[in-house]
């Protein structure tokens, strides 16, 4: 048996409208900056999937378009969802939410795949000498975005989903 978590919805909230702030940033400014022999160059998220795209690197740009855009863009709506739906009260299946929750929970650890990218690339490619990345301003703001979602679906308590089932039986 585990406490219950106290303010679980207003914290879990809070958390997400921080996240869903940060997201603005993270995908409007630049990913990183490129030095290639004195031709600099800023790369946002979708700028970088484009570009992959047209270098013939359609899988890795699959990847960076899943797991930069659509896990955390899906992440931060599963979590308002739940949220939303325990505060009204909703009669939904819970076995479904709390499923729902579970996946929120696995793949929220996968959204710093774009983060891990950027940080070997700039690692390996300072080695050349030639060509200088740099990681710009939305890399921090995409990492807030993951470590804020992560810490939002560990402050939701899962157990207030059933709650209104319990509420249900003992009326009948």
């Amino acid at each position: 048996m585990h406490l219950r978590k106290n303010d679980s919805i207003q914290r879990t909230l809070a958390l997400l409208v921080t996240a869903s702030l940060l997201y603005i940033p993270a995908n409007l400014y630049p990913v990183m900056y490129t030095d290639a022999l004195g031709s600099n160059e800023a790369s946002t998220i979708m700028g970088g999937v484009v570009l992959l795209i047209n270098l013939g690197s359609a899988p890795v740009a699959l990847v960076i378009f899943v797991f930069s855009v659509m896990v955390p863009s899906a992440k931060l709506m599963a979590l308002f969802y739940l949220v939303w739906t325990v505060e009204r009260h909703s009669a939904l299946d819970p076995r479904q939410r709390s499923r729902l929750f579970r996946i929120v929970e696995f793949i929220g650890k996968w959204s710093m795949v774009d983060i891990f990218v950027v940080t070997i690339l700039v690692a390996l490619v300072q080695l050349g000498g030639l060509l200088v990345i740099l990681p710009g301003v939305a890399a921090i703001s995409f990492a807030g975005v993951v470590v804020i979602t992560i810490i939002a679906a560990e402050s939701f308590d899962s157990r207030l989903i059933w709650d209104n089932m319990e509420d249900k039986d003992s009326v009948n």
